[in-house]
C-alpha cells in the first residue's frame, strides 16, 4: 500500500493513505489501493501499528498539533491526465480532492471536505456566480433539522464566523441554482472528511486561490461513488 509521510502529532508519527475503489478518474502516479466496494481515508498510528479511520476528532487533533491538515490534503501541482479543457474543475469526492485543470496534463490539487453520509452527490454543473465573503442562507431542510441554522434563516452576513468562509462559487445547472457551493470554511481541520450537507469546502487560503482562477461558467464535474446523481456523468 502506498503511503504519504506526514509530520508528527503529539509525539506520534502518522502516515496517511487514500484507500480507494476503482474510479474513472486517475491522476498520474496516484497512490491508491483497492479494498472492497467502499472507500475511506485512514491513518496509520505507529504507536499501535494499526490503521484507523481519519475521523472528525483525529482530524481536529492533528490540526491542533500541527496547525495544518496532512500533507496529502495541502494544495499542490500534480500530473493529471484528462481530456477536459484547462479551467475545468474535477472533484473526486471519494479521495477528498478537487482538481483545477491546467495545460500540459497538469492540475492544481486541493484537499476538500465533502457531503457526509446521505448528502453526497455527483453530476456535471457550472459555476453560475462567485462571491467573496458571501452571506450564508441555510436551506429550508437544514433550518428544519438544525436549531443553530434556524436562527440564521434570514441570512448570516459574511465574516470569519460564516460557514461559507472567505469566498463561494455557486453551482448552477440549466441556469438554475443547485443550492450546492464550492466554498471556504471556518473549520479548516475538516478538510479530508465527509462533513458537509453536500457542499464542497476548502480552507480559506485555498478557496481564495481557486476563486482567483475560476471563471463564471466554468465546467464542474463531481464524482463520488454511491452518490445521488444530480446530472448525468
Amino acid at each position: 500500500m502506498a503511503t504519504f509521510n506526514l509530520r508528527r502529532a503529539n509525539g506520534k508519527r502518522f502516515l496517511i493513505a487514500i484507500i480507494a475503489a476503482a474510479s474513472i478518474l486517475a491522476p498520474v502516479g496516484a497512490a491508491v489501493s483497492q479494498e472492497g466496494q467502499g472507500q475511506e481515508t485512514q491513518i496509520f498510528d505507529a504507536s499501535t501499528r494499526e490503521w484507523v479511520p481519519y475521523t472528525d476528532w483525529r482530524a481536529y487533533e492533528y490540526y491542533r498539533a500541527n496547525g495544518h491538515v496532512p500533507a496529502a490534503f495541502q494544495r499542490q501541482i500534480v500530473d493529471f491526465r484528462t481530456t477536459e479543457r484547462p479551467g475545468t474543475i474535477i472533484i473526486d469526492g471519494d479521495r477528498h480532492y478537487l482538481y483545477y485543470v491546467l495545460p500540459d496534463l497538469k492540475a492544481i490539487r486541493y484537499g476538500i471536505g465533502v457531503g457526509r453520509d446521505g448528502f453526497g452527490w455527483a453530476g456535471i454543473v457550472n459555476v453560475g456566480r462567485k462571491q467573496e465573503w458571501p452571506t450564508w442562507i441555510p436551506p429550508k431542510e437544514m433550518v428544519e433539522r438544525d436549531p443553530e441554522a434556524a436562527k440564521w434563516a434570514g441570512g448570516m452576513p459574511g465574516g470569519p464566523d460564516n460557514p461559507l468562509g472567505a469566498a463561494a462559487m455557486y453551482l448552477y445547472a440549466g441556469g438554475k441554482d443547485t443550492i450546492f457551493r464550492i466554498h471556504g470554511t471556518n473549520q479548516p481541520w475538516t478538510i479530508g472528511l465527509n462533513i458537509s450537507s453536500g457542499c464542497i469546502r476548502l480552507n480559506n487560503e485555498d478557496i481564495r486561490d481557486l476563486f482567483s482562477r475560476v471563471e463564471v461558467g466554468a465546467k464542474v464535474i463531481v464524482l463520488m461513488q454511491g452518490a445521488s446523481l444530480y446530472r448525468g456523468v
